[in-house]
């Protein structure tokens, strides 16, 4: 398949929450981020979950300033933790979103089967992604996103339609609860694995997004030719996943070392040498047969197997 190139993509490196001051108002089409939780990563300083939350009040109005009437913002968080107490960030930023104008359309959870692991609560597994709008009129490509439909045979059981097909011939609207395994828009729970040392996309980011991830708000959200934005692109996934679906791509980046990671993961897509999840792919299943997924034979020396206890 011969790669359409980009007519424009930007990545500019420097501070996200002076860059955003400079856009044009109504340039953005889509905002899709992960932005720092405030856990003390490389690319942030940790401070008081006050002070953290305070910077993104102004950043949100700047935002809906430079957001078109018809964009969208998809923003993905997951928790803050402080002396072991969960703090849900995306609660937080609903308030802060909200006040500064735009209107919450849908919370989607993310979820995946590998992360950190817990040992005095359960391990979390998920996170979410708010879908703001900045008006009432805006992008949603339904049929983009329709899955087929569970029932295609149903039919309208009275009145003038009686006996007529009673679903789309495009496929179901797939709700708001998905899943993105076979039937791909299913549920709002996104079960598409996080970017962990196995994954065909990892780089030396600690928190990278997955190119898959991406796809799925844009395909939905804009139009070709829109402007996909990301004010913490990290290592470019979103501007890779803009260009795959012809979008026009800009980022902002703190890390000049990122920033070049970036360029080199762009020109790698590019020249076709990029290692990519498929959109869709099933999450991998293990069959039990491989080492890794078998129980070690220490555990089971002294093991009543059947009573779930040592002997």
């Amino acid at each position: 398949m011969q790669i359409r190139k980009p007519t424009n993509f930007t990545i500019e490196q420097g501070n996200a929450f002076d860059l955003i001051k400079q856009r044009e108002p109504g340039s953005l089409n889509l905002t899709i981020t992960s932005p720092p939780y405030n856990i003390g990563k490389v690319y942030e300083k940790r401070t008081t979950l006050q002070s953290y939350l305070t910077r993104f009040s102004e950043f949100a109005r700047d935002i809906y300033k430079a957001t078109s009437s018809r964009g969208s913002v998809c923003w993905e968080v997951g928790n803050y933790v402080e002396d072991g107490e969960v703090y849900p960030l995306d609660i937080y930023f609903y308030n802060i979103f909200k006040d500064a104008g735009f209107i919450l359309r849908n919370r989607i959870i993310w979820h995946f089967e590998h992360g950190l692991h817990a040992s005095r609560r359960f391990s979390g597994r998920y996170e979410t992604i708010l879908w703001f709008t900045k008006t009432n009129e805006y992008t949603f490509n339904l049929d983009n996103v329709r899955i087929p439909s569970k029932y295609p045979g149903k039919t309208h059981y009275k009145g003038e339609k009686r006996g007529q097909p009673s679903g789309n011939p495009l496929g179901k609207n797939p709700s708001d609860f998905w899943q993105v395994v076979q039937a791909d828009w299913e549920r709002e729970i996104w079960d598409i694995p996080n970017v962990k040392a196995n994954h065909p996309e990892k780089t030396h980011h600690p928190c990278q997004f997955p190119i898959e991830l991406v796809q799925r708000c844009l395909l939905a959200l804009t139009n070709e030719d829109d402007l996909v934005f990301d004010p913490f692109l990290g290592v470019g996934s979103s501007i890779i996943a803009a260009i795959m679906h012809q979008r026009r791509g800009l980022g902002f980046e703190l890390l000049p070392e990122y920033v070049s990671v970036a360029n080199q993961r762009i020109n790698n897509y590019l020249t076709g040498t990029l290692n990519i999840r498929p959109l869709g792919k099933p999450v991998y299943s293990p069959t039990g047969k491989e080492k890794v997924s078998q129980i070690p034979q220490a555990w089971l020396t002294g093991l009543d197997l059947e009573n779930n206890s040592h002997v």
